[in-house]
């Protein structure tokens, strides 16, 4: 995987929202854009990241903000019994 993938603003947003466990719809509602702008996003995101999931992708993102923050900025949603 990049470790320096240049992510755009739109692209962050989706990764932030992914770790909240959203789905595509989700995300478009919450962020006021069609499903496929989000579906976008995230196909660019991982593609300069290099993940090869979402959930891929939310890691290395946490793994990253941790890197310049010292702790992650979002957490993983609790996985379900």
């Amino acid at each position: 995987m990049a470790h320096s993938a240049k992510l755009t603003q739109a692209e962050i947003n989706v990764i932030q929202l992914l770790s909240h466990g959203m789905s595509n719809k989700a995300m478009a509602q919450t962020s006021m854009v069609s499903i496929r702008t989000i579906e976008s996003h995230v196909s660019h995101a991982l593609m300069k990241t290099g993940c090869r999931s979402r959930l891929e992708l939310v890691l290395w993102w946490q793994k990253q903000t941790r890197a310049l923050h010292g702790q992650p900025i979002s957490k993983l949603p609790p996985m379900p019994a």
